[in-house]
């Protein structure tokens, strides 16, 4: 090995690394540390406190499945929200859908956005520069409290349950989620890799089982969140959602005129179903 390495070490003594070509940025904002390294299998890659966040190379596989699954299912979504999510890459997949009226952006550290938009500007690809996005650089708890705004779907793209993104993990927060939907909005939220990190997930099943009738996960193995699959939380007063019939949603996404690299209406039937230590963690 040459060069230097980056090495992650979310989850205590397992960790995971790469050779770093560059160092783009890497220095502590107002609420976290941030870097932005080059790398060659990896293209570059966005970290907060040390976590990797997203990476050029496999981006795709979490934006897309935290994006097109509520759209989808919800079948007349006119007004996003996203919590967090400052890189843009979950916008950018909104924004695909041409039935979607307004996105708002609620990103509590402005310096995401800013430094995303100039060393990982494929990722937005454009998308913040779209009349239909509304950014707002606030807390996202403090915004679901007092917003007179009301929305179809709503996407919470944050960190893991540290440092700003203690709060989006908690009841006041969840209830203002279902304050702001409407009477089928849907929720979606990243919610730990279960195999590393099984209280964030079992947690975050009571917690929004608590302001939500109809309570679920899907699953995504994106290559760079080491552990094995990933967690996204949905959670929705209407079950008919989830369980939409793959031919309705097959013909969402062809109107919509998708063409994508790891979402089909397919995979998103199939990724609602767990596996069963999940199933045993959650009582079901």
């Amino acid at each position: 090995m040459s060069g230097t390495w980056f090495t992650e070490t979310l989850h205590g003594s397992y960790g995971q690394g790469f050779e770093v070509r560059a160092t783009l940025f890497h220095e502590k904002t107002e609420f976290q540390e941030l870097a932005i390294y080059d790398t060659e299998r990896l293209g570059r890659v966005l970290v907060l406190d040390g976590a990797i966040q997203t990476t050029e190379a496999d981006e795709f596989y979490y934006h897309e499945m935290i994006a097109h699954p509520p759209i989808l299912a919800h079948g007349e979504a006119g007004r996003v929200l996203i919590i967090g999510g400052g890189d843009g890459g979950a916008l950018r997949e909104v924004l695909r859908h041409p039935g979607v009226e307004q996105v708002t952006m609620v990103e509590i550290d402005p310096k995401v956005t800013e430094l995303c938009r100039q060393y990982l500007p494929r990722l937005s690809a454009g998308a913040f520069d779209d009349p239909r996005a509304r950014l707002i650089f606030a807390d996202g708890v403090k915004y679901v409290a007092e917003t007179d705004e009301r929305f179809d779907v709503m996407i919470v793209d944050s960190t893991d349950p540290i440092g700003p993104a203690v709060a989006l993990f908690e009841d006041p927060f969840y209830r203002g989620c279902r304050r702001v939907l409407g009477a089928r909005g849907i929720l979606v939220r990243q919610a730990g890799v279960p195999f590393f990190q099984r209280d964030e997930y079992v947690t975050t099943y009571r917690k929004l089982a608590a302001a939500f009738r109809d309570v679920a996960f899907t699953m995504v193995s994106v290559p760079t969140y080491c552990g094995g699959a990933m967690a996204l939380a949905w959670a929705s007063d209407d079950a008919a959602n989830r369980t939409r019939a793959v031919d309705d949603l097959a013909a969402g996404y062809a109107a919509a005129g998708l063409a994508t690299r790891y979402y089909t209406p397919w995979v998103q039937r199939a990724s609602f179903a767990l596996p069963a230590f999940m199933r045993e963690a959650l009582g079901l």
